[in-house]
């Protein structure tokens, strides 16, 4: 098994780690497809996706378009807003989620925080 830090940018690493497992005769390795970040999201075209924004909000729902800013427009869209009510008898913080249904939204790239990908299956 390889395992190799590198504090390099991302590129130079990946081809370093390639390399290095050539040389140790590993063949077993598979490309992703993956060589620049935006790229996982480009995989993740016409899928869904699980996106954490800004203000305690998440949306999942089917990825149609985005461009280098993180702008998106998703389709089939579940939003979940968080919010944390203090309770005034005993001051313990209440959780509440409240869910809606958006048949299409853009979301703008600045209020994205994190972006997950369908799970794929191998």
């Amino acid at each position: 098994m390889l395992i190799h830090v590198c504090f390099m940018d991302y590129r130079r690493c990946a081809v370093r780690l390639f390399r290095m497992a050539a040389e140790q005769g590993q063949t077993n390795i598979v490309s992703t497809g993956v060589e620049e970040p935006l790229d996982l999201i480009r995989l993740s075209l016409d899928e869904r996706i699980y996106v954490k924004m800004r203000n305690d909000r998440e949306v999942r729902g089917r990825l149609h378009a985005f461009d280098q800013h993180l702008n998106m427009i998703l389709s089939q869209v579940e939003e979940t807003v968080t919010t944390v009510e203090l309770d005034e008898e005993n001051f313990e913080e209440m959780h509440k989620q409240t869910k809606r249904q958006i048949p299409m939204l853009f979301v703008r790239g600045d209020a994205i925080i994190l972006v997950a990908p369908p799970l794929r299956h191998t």
